[in-house]
């Protein structure tokens, strides 16, 4: 069980004391300290469902030991440790100072040719000095803790759930000068008895993409649920799910976010029960309308981890149901020429557990990458599925 000080004071993270003391602290802005490691690792009080939680500072899920809940795996295993101190950045008070590589202003009346990245800027997305809109999802669904999963998390994880996590996470970020909660804009899970005032709330929150006057006009970023995609009489709507307008999309644009998410697109499509979840920057001109500037785009299950194709969905299965705590491993800006750990068994014993999965076209470059990363990591225990090889090797 986890201890925690604020102030002068250690409490167990289970006592009626220390429950009944975070709303308190949370309003004074109290920091508390995990007691798993020395030095005490701090942490930060979150509201989420109209609970108090702890929840770990950005960039120090390592700083955590292998058995307190809030460890994450070595940042090198995945896409992020290149952005560490370039990219990403934290400050003396523990906030993440984000750079980004897209543009969060349209000049003039109409937008350039919305862009969502394709092929040919690869170079763009594999440089490790600024984050690309889809590293940006990536970063916040790793820091809100969405790419954990563990048992007792079973039916509770919707929408609503995922959109706190989202909004609390990006409170602990900043970029261009602002905080990133300000600018990001997350649909509410829509309730028929709630709807007024949930729509009060939205036209508050969506101030900021709003057109007004002349000049270069701020956009936001939105992160949601794709529900479908529906052709217009001049490129796409996108309609996402508890909004009631959809964003648009440019034709030239929508040829290339096909292309570039020919392989998301096509596994969404496929089932059911996975969902395709959209980030994007957009303004909403004076006549209401919500348009795409640029535009990302992640697949996820049903629980809301994040996957790359059938095998890693096949894999996080196998994990849950036999009742496995795991972390999902992200790719960020790297591209699918270079290794990442897929998924992280951070309470196996003797040593946590990084499981790789090989693509049958994987060529010798690859594997010397994947040989150096699993050398560099002695304390992890490497678990690999070469899928030409055939069948899921047995789990630890």
């Amino acid at each position: 069980m986890r201890r925690f000080l604020i102030g002068d004071r250690l409490f167990e993270e289970a006592s009626s004391e220390f429950r009944a003391l975070l709303p308190r602290a949370y309003e004074q802005g109290l920091r508390p300290y995990c007691q798993c490691n020395e030095p005490p690792v701090a942490m930060y009080i979150a509201r989420l469902d109209e609970q108090h939680l702890v929840k770990r500072m950005p960039l120090t899920g390592r700083n955590h030991d292998p058995a307190c809940p809030s460890f994450e795996p070595p940042y090198d295993l995945s896409g992020l440790g290149p952005l560490i101190g370039n990219a990403i950045q934290v400050d003396a008070n523990g906030r993440a100072i984000l750079k980004i590589d897209f543009s969060m202003t349209k000049k003039g009346p109409r937008a350039a040719a919305s862009r969502s990245a394709g092929p040919q800027e690869s170079a763009i997305r594999n440089e490790p000095q600024k984050l690309s809109l889809r590293a940006t999802l990536h970063y916040l669904w790793e820091m809100g803790e969405l790419t954990e999963w563990q048992p007792s998390w079973t039916g509770k994880r919707g929408w609503g759930r995922v959109r706190t996590s989202l909004m609390n996470a990006a409170s602990q970020m900043t970029t261009r000068g602002g905080q990133l909660s300000d600018m990001l804009f997350v649909p509410e899970a829509f309730h028929q008895e709630d709807k007024e005032a949930i729509a009060a709330r939205r036209v508050t929150a969506l101030c900021g993409a709003q057109a007004s006057g002349t000049g270069p006009r701020k956009l936001m970023i939105a992160v949601a649920e794709v529900k479908e995609f529906i052709p217009a009489r001049v490129g796409h709507r996108i309609v996402v799910r508890h909004l009631p307008f959809p964003f648009m999309l440019e034709d030239q644009a929508w040829k290339r976010l096909n292309a570039r998410y020919e392989t998301e697109l096509e596994l969404w499509r496929a089932n059911d029960e996975l969902h395709l979840v959209m980030i994007a920057t957009f303004g909403i001109s004076a006549s209401g309308v919500a348009a795409v500037e640029e535009v990302a785009m992640m697949v996820v299950n049903e629980n809301w981890i994040p996957l790359e194709n059938v095998h890693e969905r096949h894999l996080l299965n196998r994990l849950a149901g036999l009742r496995r705590k795991f972390v999902k491993g992200l790719r960020f800006n790297l591209s699918h020429e270079q290794p990442i750990v897929s998924v992280t068994l951070p309470e196996q014993r003797p040593c946590p557990v990084a499981m790789f999965i090989v693509s049958a076209g994987a060529g010798g470059n690859y594997q010397r990458a994947l040989t150096e990363m699993i050398e560099a990591r002695p304390e992890m225990t490497p678990w690999i599925w070469y899928i030409a090889e055939g069948d899921m090797p047995q789990l630890p």
